[in-house]
């Protein structure tokens, strides 16, 4: 399958977004829309050929301070990560280098540059936070919605487990040994992984080199955590989607929890809600079927 690739720019330009463009550029296209500190691999390309096989565009990219795209090296506000904590836990933004409004309008750039008036809107993680986000701000773009295992960080809704989260905001030195590295990558998938699909240990290692290798950049989390704490609830945006939406979560997700899907299915008029057994905070290839079926399923009813 050929791949396109180029750079979109974003904001006053200066901000260059890395994409790859798969299939038939007359097919319906899909933006998929990856998470916190996780480059474009995530959505793997057997993943992607299984959309392109089904008669759809794909186009991933990596987000602002990920990957092949710009790192903003701006500093954080300096406000305590546990005040932030705090204000997101009962859904209100704080201070930060940029939002999840901003990411969105970095998705709403990389349709513009492939000249894409509207496309399906696919996000995982903190992609279905970004994918919100675009869905409220930018309605008529938005041809139907998929979100995964996300949330919509509306107040007081139950916090990932510690280790969960503590497994993704601490990790070894930047500055540490490529294995290092590679270990912390395997330990995470153990963490936060789906225990009814684990994926084979030489599996994550091999996926966490070809990510190591290809852009190994850990500071992006930090200010992409920033972000995620920065909006605050995204309920307003919720209210405005319009779009056919389907929210898919794993029951066994410890990092963000299924309470975070159901919130995202009752903010949004009309959304349906599909909980997978055994699914934690990953996308191993068992439910890449399932899934891609309930996707296309939900494309579908946008016409």
């Amino acid at each position: 399958m050929q791949i396109r690739t180029g750079y979109a720019t974003s904001g006053s330009g200066d901000l260059k977004l890395y994409y790859e463009d798969m299939g038939d550029a007359g097919d319906p296209p899909v933006l998929l829309i990856m998470g916190l500190g996780a480059q474009l691999l995530l959505w793997r390309t057997e993943f992607c050929e299984k959309l392109v096989n089904q008669g759809f565009r794909v186009i991933r990219f990596d987000n602002r301070d990920i990957g092949l795209s710009s790192k903003s090296e701006r500093r954080s506000s300096g406000q305590p990560l546990v005040i932030r904590l705090l204000r997101s836990f009962v859904g209100l933004p704080s201070r930060a280098a940029y939002t999840l409004e901003d990411m969105a309008g970095d998705a709403a750039a990389v349709l513009d540059h492939l000249n894409i008036e509207a496309a399906h809107i696919v996000g995982a993680s903190m992609g279905g936070m970004i994918a919100q986000a675009f869905a409220g701000q930018f309605i008529e773009r938005t041809k139907s919605l998929g979100i995964l295992f996300s949330s919509n960080n509306s107040a007081l809704l139950p916090p990932p487990a510690p280790r969960a989260l503590l497994s993704l905001l601490i990790g070894p030195p930047p500055d540490s040994p490529r294995d290092v590295i590679l270990d912390n990558a395997v330990r995470v998938s153990r963490i936060i992984g789906s225990p009814g699909y684990r994926i084979p240990e030489e599996q994550v290692r091999a996926e966490a080199a070809e990510g190591y290798d290809r852009n190994y950049y850990p500071q992006g989390i930090a200010r992409q955590f920033a972000a995620i704490l920065a909006s605050g609830s995204l309920t307003h945006h919720d209210r405005r989607i319009a779009a056919p939406t389907v929210v898919i979560h794993g029951r066994a997700d410890k990092l963000m929890r299924p309470f975070g899907g159901r919130a995202i299915a009752r903010a949004i008029d009309g959304a349906r809600l599909v909980l997978f057994d055994g699914m934690g905070h990953d996308l191993p290839e068992q439910v890449w079927d399932r899934v891609v079926g309930v996707l296309t399923g939900n494309f579908a009813a946008a016409g």
